[in-house]
């Protein structure tokens, strides 16, 4: 396990903050279609937060995307970097997510997130966010809609419908299996909405959330046990 500190300079405020997203917003690459589905490496980051002790773990766990066999897996644990508040919630989760990406001991090639891309009020959520500071493609899989509406998709897997802010396609709803809630996709970096939406479906032969996703959730939840023994 990794232990990260948060870095020098980074944001106190929410007016920073948001300073920061404003700046590096400019910087995202949507015109890319990203890794095909199935081909080389996946890896799922997630976090888990113990607030009484201040503490964030973060997990990266990387799949074979072909196999969705584990390749490798890191942890990272360190103080929480910023207080709570709806739509910087990626400040006080970057640096542990970083440091679990950096402690891996190969590429993680595609990175699925536990939240949002551009399925975000100021557009630029975590997967956004993560992509833009370690260049590497990004998707977003986020378990509720945030504050975007869209129409129910149909019920089989596969179905999916915009997740819209006003005529604006801010992500996808997709049902992963038949008859159950669906998860709601969006781009990050590098990446565009039809293959972040297959390469989600690839992730999900099984179960409504994607493998990355759940095996980084099941890990960070492990680390922050052991941290905070």
């Amino acid at each position: 396990m990794t232990t990260v500190r948060t870095p020098a300079g980074w944001p106190a405020t929410e007016e920073q903050a948001r300073a920061v997203q404003d700046e590096l917003r400019g910087r995202l690459v949507l015109d890319e279609p990203g890794p095909p589905p199935g081909t080389g490496r996946v890896t799922g980051v997630d976090v888990a937060y113990d607030d009484e002790r201040d503490v964030v773990a973060a997990a990266a766990v990387v799949l074979d995307a072909a196999t969705r066999e584990v390749v490798a897996e890191a942890t990272a644990v360190g103080p929480v970097s910023f207080p709570y508040v709806p739509g910087l919630l990626a400040f006080r989760e970057i640096p542990a997510v970083l440091g679990a990406l950096d402690a891996l001991p190969c590429p993680p090639g595609l990175v699925v997130c536990d939240g949002y891309g551009l399925a975000h009020p100021r557009r630029f959520g975590l997967a956004a966010h993560l992509g833009v500071l370690t260049g590497l493609p990004t998707i977003g899989v986020a378990k509720n809609p945030f504050t975007f509406s869209y129409e129910e998709p149909g019920a089989r897997r596969g179905s999916a419908s915009p997740l819209l802010a006003g005529s604006e396609e801010a992500g996808r709803a997709l049902r992963t299996q038949d008859g159950i809630k669906p998860v709601f996709v969006s781009v990050g970096h590098r990446v565009d909405l039809d293959n972040a939406c297959a390469h989600t479906l690839a992730l999900t032969p099984r179960y409504r959330l994607p493998e990355t996703t759940r095996r980084a959730d099941a890990l960070c939840r492990a680390a922050l046990r052991e941290a905070t023994a």
